[in-house]
């Protein structure tokens, strides 16, 4: 049977349920009703009344006295009446205590109810235990970087300050929005905990070579490394943390631009929070904003409606048009991570001159003036090995040591989130509540009219109340496509009996794909070599001659009509592929469309075929066929486009 101090360290208010509890016990035995009845016993044995001190035998009592004797005596008999029945009180509250408790205890253990009118919560599988172990483990790893990085003063510069909007983590001195964004990532975190489903919490990535972990071994990105450092306190809680890595090399020709656009096919639909990272493609950018104010409102159409945090590997600037954004979506959780502002911040000594010419951020430095080498590392018996390990940049990509950085930088704000919805759970469950209704796995719908008004998407596309779907051929994705191939011959295919023979093409790549030849060359002979291999690669639904025929895509339901192809490979080839190409016919339900009609958008790759306004055909459906005639290039379409 648990104690009532094994109670009191979980969090349960005692103090409160004694109360309730005498209450109860008054309203039932009216003969045992008291004005005032305290339940704390002095060492006496005596219940709500000082001890009586022995008069002495020695005292002489005068007549003034005597009166004052006689009526010391009678309260003196008047206590010693009562003790019985309040004894006999304090056994049935203590009796009634130990039940409340064995009935938390089997809520809790067990997850099921007690099926009788008490305290007891019926917490589901997050119970009180699996709390206490899931703080500890929060709370180990923030002290853990804390003294990594040499005091919680300098870990705050680094780690919270180095933000757009700095995390504010004890809400001194925060505003409204300051605070309305720590409660969304606050209640992401709360909500998966306490779910009896959810098993997995998910973070993806979406971007360039940069989040790919491009110049290193795959193991080195910040992705496996946030996974390696935060996991450990999702296990505690009986989870597991996925970090799910979409990035991609710029020989696709992909930008923000497209990306965006198949953010429930290149990372999960059910992600709980969202990573984007385009620092170098964004520099000089005009639109880069719009891009992802899209993607911040269109993850509101996903299940989890996640959060989406930004990755910039260079200097935060204070641009009003970033704060303006992050303070626009600040109830969304959107905020954006400079990485080189970390160092700055730090304090180390660079030298004179500007940030952009201190000697860490020449190729294959080691060091950043904080360490030498990552924490996984230090033990490191290869030389070679080690020395790559504490390499802070290699040429624009952050080395092991630069991504170390950002993965704990996500790790300690993720995990101080994560001790205050702990709290929040604690004090739900103490109050008598279920934290399941407080925070129930399935969010409310978010409307495009409950959104506020953008400030830099175009409203065509980004005021909608479904994200838009893609089919993605390039590698790796890890959710769901839109559009999808149809059967040659399916009764619903307006083009049955015709020749439909185009194939998935895959850009042929070396093992070492996009591997620094440093590890390269410390791995080639090692069993272990496939931690070093990179996930993305270069696709596309393919056509070499009219030998291949045509190719008919069945389109999903859609809000706008929109439909778009990107061609593989090259940073500009819409043009040539698709919008200049005479040998190719392309229908929408058997209307042959009028390529004047079409233009590049989102970036040089893709060719906008349908600005808005698709419909369905007489089948109920909508479909796109495009047929090749005697082609002079390959044409190869990595992505298909649908909103």
């Amino acid at each position: 049977m648990p104690r009532a101090e094994e109670l009191e360290e979980f969090g349960l208010e005692l103090e409160s349920e004694h109360h309730s509890l005498i209450a109860e016990t008054s309203a039932a035995s009216p003969k045992t009703r008291r004005a005032a009845l305290s339940v704390s016993s002095h060492s006496n044995g005596s219940v709500g009344a000082p001890p009586l001190a022995p008069a002495s035998s020695r005292l002489r009592l005068h007549p003034g006295l005597l009166k004052w004797t006689l009526l010391i005596a009678a309260c003196a008999l008047v206590v010693f009446l009562n003790v019985g029945k309040e004894e006999e009180a304090n056994e049935m509250i203590e009796g009634q205590l130990a039940d409340d408790a064995r009935n938390v205890s089997v809520a809790n253990n067990q997850g099921g109810k007690t099926g009788k009118s008490s305290p007891a919560v019926d917490v589901g599988s997050f119970t009180l235990e699996r709390l206490k172990a899931t703080r500890e483990a929060a709370q180990g790893l923030v002290d853990i970087l804390e003294e990594y990085y040499s005091g919680s003063a300098q870990a705050r510069r680094m780690l919270i300050n180095a933000w757009e909007m700095p995390w504010h983590l004890d809400n001194v001195n925060a505003t409204t929005k300051d605070a309305q964004r720590m409660d969304k990532l606050v209640d992401t975190i709360a909500r998966a905990l306490v779910s009896d489903d959810q098993k997995e919490f998910l973070i993806g990535t979406i971007g360039s070579s940069v989040a790919a972990g491009h110049d290193n071994c795959h193991y080195d990105s910040y992705e496996n490394q946030m996974q390696r450092t935060f996991g450990p306190v999702w296990e505690a809680a009986g989870m597991t943390l996925t970090c799910q890595n979409a990035g991609e090399g710029g020989g696709c020709g992909d930008s923000h631009r497209n990306q965006v656009f198949c953010v429930q096919q290149n990372v999960s639909p059910d992600i709980d929070i969202v990573h984007y990272s385009w620092s170098y493609f964004e520099v000089g950018s005009d639109d880069a904003l719009d891009s992802r104010e899209s993607l911040i409102r269109w993850t509101q159409m996903l299940p989890k409606q996640p959060p989406v945090h930004v990755l910039n590997v260079l200097w935060k600037k204070s641009e009003k048009k970033e704060v303006e954004l992050a303070e626009h979506y600040a109830q969304y959780g959107y905020n954006t991570y400079y990485m080189r502002t970390a160092h700055t911040l730090g304090g180390a000594d660079y030298g004179p001159g500007p940030e952009e010419d201190y000697v860490i951020y020449e190729n294959a430095h080691v060091g950043d003036g904080y360490h030498n080498v990552t924490r996984y590392g230090a033990n490191e018996s290869n030389p070679d090995r080690k020395a790559s390990l504490g390499v802070v940049m290699r040429n624009w990509h952050p080395g092991p040591l630069g991504f170390e950085l950002v993965a704990d930088t996500f790790s300690f704000v993720y995990a101080q989130a994560m001790l205050k919805a702990l709290a929040l759970i604690e004090t739900t469950v103490a109050e008598g509540k279920d934290p399941r209704d407080i925070w129930p796995a399935k969010r409310r719908i978010v409307l495009k009219s409950s959104l506020p008004k953008p400030i830099h998407c175009d409203p065509k596309y980004c005021v909608v109340d479904e994200a838009p779907t893609c089919l993605n051929y390039e590698k790796p994705t890890f959710g769901r496509w839109g559009a999808r191939v149809e059967e040659p011959n399916g009764d619903l295919n307006p083009h049955k009996g015709t020749l439909q023979n185009w194939t998935v093409w895959n850009e042929p790549i070396d093992f070492w794909h996009m591997v620094g030849r440093q590890d390269e060359a410390v791995f080639q002979d090692r069993d272990d070599k496939e931690i070093c291999r990179h996930l993305d690669n270069c696709a596309g639904m393919s056509a070499t001659s009219a030998a291949n025929g045509r190719v008919v895509f069945r389109l999903p339901k859609m809000e706008v009509g929109l439909v778009v192809i990107c061609g593989c490979c090259g940073k500009d080839v819409a043009e040539e592929m698709f919008i200049q190409n005479e040998r190719l016919e392309i229908r929408y339900n058997d209307v042959l469309l009028n390529r004047s009609s079409w233009d590049v958008f989102p970036n040089p790759k893709c060719a906008r075929l349908v600005k808005e306004g698709g419909h369905v055909g007489p089948t109920g459906h909508a479909y796109l066929s495009v047929l090749a005639r005697n082609l002079s290039k390959p044409v190869r379409i990595s992505h298909l486009i649908t909103l």
